[in-house]
C-alpha cells in the first residue's frame, strides 16, 4: 500500500474556496487511480471525485460537479481537489485514496483532512 498524506483543509465561509492536496510516498503513485472521499458527522463515507492514473478521465459525484476539480501531478506524486463555491453541506473530513490496477477497490487511504464551511 502507498502512504498518502492530505493537507489543505480548514475553515472557510460559504462561497469560498479551498484546495486539498494529497502527497504519496512512492513513485508507484503514477500507476494508481486516485480518488477523494468525504465523511460528514453521522453519515457514511461518500465518493467525491476520481481521476485515472494518467489524468485522462475524471469522475464526480453529482453534487460537486461544476464546483470541484480533481487533478494530479505525477512528477510530484500529488493529487489535488480544488473546491470552489463551497457550501455548508460540504463540511466533512476529506480522504484521498489510491487504487492499483489489480485491486477491486481503493486500497490505500490517507488520514483525512477536515473541511468546515460556515454559513
Amino acid at each position: 500500500q502507498v502512504q498518502l498524506v492530505e493537507s489543505g483543509g480548514g475553515l472557510v465561509q460559504a462561497g469560498g474556496s479551498l484546495r486539498l492536496s494529497c502527497a504519496a510516498s512512492e513513485r508507484t503513485f503514477s500507476t494508481l487511480a486516485m480518488g477523494w472521499f468525504r465523511q460528514a458527522p453521522g453519515k457514511e463515507r461518500e465518493f467525491v471525485a476520481a481521476i485515472t492514473w494518467n489524468g485522462d478521465k475524471t469522475y464526480y459525484e453529482d453534487s460537486v460537479k461544476g464546483r470541484f476539480t480533481i487533478s494530479r501531478d505525477n512528477a510530484k506524486n500529488t493529487v489535488y481537489l480544488q473546491m470552489n463555491s463551497l457550501k455548508p453541506e460540504d463540511t466533512a473530513v476529506y480522504y484521498c485514496a489510491g487504487k492499483s490496477g489489480h485491486e477491486p477497490d481503493f486500497g490505500s487511504w490517507g488520514q483525512g483532512t477536515q473541511v468546515t464551511v460556515s454559513s
